[in-house]
């Protein structure tokens, strides 16, 4: 159970710095937003391509996720990441100390 424990530990670390990153793509992504950045720019074509299917979705399924002109999908997009951060990536992390403890 050791190498299980092992190979659940480090899903655990890659899925942390996946989200961490996506969290950081979304933030990015939002600010640039504020200025009007040039749509034909290759960053801001891959900040799009990248969180367009997040806030998309969250924009199709929360009806108020844009309201008096803001956008709150960013918003909620980051506070899920920080929610699978906390409820899954700290689950895994636990199973897998268990399985390395023996227990």
């Amino acid at each position: 159970m050791f190498i299980v424990g092992n190979i659940l530990m480090g899903l655990s670390y890659v899925l942390d710095t996946v989200l961490f990153i996506l969290m950081w793509i979304v933030i990015i992504r939002a600010v640039i937003s504020w200025v009007n950045p040039d749509p034909w720019n290759p960053i801001v074509q891959f900040l799009s391509r990248v969180t367009d299917p997040i806030l998309i979705t969250i924009r199709n399924r929360i009806g108020f996720a844009s309201a008096g002109g803001m956008d709150f999908s960013p918003i909620i997009a980051i506070l899920i990441i920080m929610f699978l951060q906390y409820a899954v990536v700290d689950s895994i992390e636990g199973i897998a100390i268990r399985l390395r403890a023996g227990m």
